[in-house]
């Protein structure tokens, strides 16, 4: 089990950097929890530990104590820069310590892995007497994401796409230095209750259709499993628009591909295009269930309409779930 200290910067009543109407304190709780989902849902045996969770005030010897004391095997502290400049850049500290070869081997690949995802310019592998760095343990490092008063930085940091970069950036390096295990991938999903199961999502199946050990097969439409059966079922799982269908709540079923079984008659689907700018997307009828985003002039099949908590949702052809807001999407 490896386990992973997030330090989102600043919070509470310490707002960090400001700039252009964003706070430093927001940007790097939104990149952490990016950080962790995709820890959590894409690699076995990792564990997860925040300094904070929410926009509290968290002394900086609090979170390194929490640190030492959960022992954590790498602590990364997430921060955004200003006063002057544009990129990326990271540290670790700058003073000698037993460990600090193998800290910085971590930290290249960190770094490196950050800027081949976003993009940034690359300011640095640097060092400093930081205390997040000094006070920890365990190997760590604090990353320096963009400039909040630098107006090309904070167009990129402004977008919810771009924070996913910074996040899967970071997720990469912590997969390379840290040799975590991916999950497989019929595990892969949102995780929308304790067990990780969809299990109260109901699907359709409209035809007798294959079923497959995997989402792989069921995408490629090899390696048959068994039938599955015209009839209703429970969604375990999803992953790349194939759905894993399940007649006992909780338990995996057989992967099937979604584009054979559309969940409406054909005649009743429609088009619609993206208005906004950018706009989420689910991988369940759960507003909370946030998948990705999509960007504005993007087009999509709708199968079904839905009411989720009083709000119109549509069902798309892919598997997925988008707003019905007329303000948000339009029909063609």
């Amino acid at each position: 089990m490896v386990k992973i200290f997030i330090d989102p910067g600043h919070g509470g009543s310490d707002s960090g950097a400001t700039g252009f109407g964003l706070r430093e304190k927001d940007l790097t709780l939104n990149i952490a929890k990016r950080i962790e989902k995709i820890l959590l849902l894409e690699y076995d045996d990792v564990q997860v530990k925040m300094s904070r969770t929410g926009d509290q005030s968290v002394s900086l010897k609090a979170r390194t104590n929490t640190a030492n004391v959960w022992k954590a095997d790498f602590l990364l502290s997430i921060h955004i820069n200003a006063s002057g400049g544009t990129g990326f850049e990271s540290f670790i500290y700058i003073g000698n310590f037993p460990s600090r070869t193998a800290t910085n081997q971590k930290r290249n690949i960190l770094h490196n892995e950050v800027i081949k995802a976003t993009g940034f310019m690359d300011r640095g592998k640097k060092e400093a007497d930081f205390h997040m760095v000094r006070e920890s343990h365990m190997q760590s490092v604090l990353t320096e994401n963009g400039f909040i008063d630098n107006a090309h930085d904070v167009n990129q940091l402004s977008q919810s796409s771009f924070l996913d970069k910074i996040a899967r950036g970071h997720a990469n390096g912590l997969e390379k230095a840290l040799n975590l295990r991916k999950k497989s991938a019929e595990q892969v999903s949102v995780v929308s209750s304790s067990k990780g199961e969809m299990s109260n999502e109901r699907y359709k199946v409209n035809k007798t259709l294959d079923g497959y050990y995997t989402a792989a097969d069921a995408k490629a439409e090899v390696n048959k499993k068994t039938k599955v059966e015209k009839g209703d079922y429970f969604v375990f799982n999803r992953f790349e628009g194939m759905i894993n269908v399940t007649k006992v709540k909780g338990s995996p079923g057989s992967w099937i591909n979604s584009k054979n079984n559309t969940r409406t008659k054909p005649q009743n689907t429609f088009l619609i295009k993206v208005k906004a700018n950018e706009l989420w997307y689910y991988n369940k009828p759960d507003w909370n269930a946030r998948e990705g985003t999509v960007k504005i002039g993007d087009v999509f099949t709708v199968v079904d309409t839905l009411t989720v908590n009083g709000s119109k949702m549509y069902a798309l052809k892919s598997g997925t779930y988008i707003t019905a807001n007329p303000q948000n999407v339009e029909k063609l």
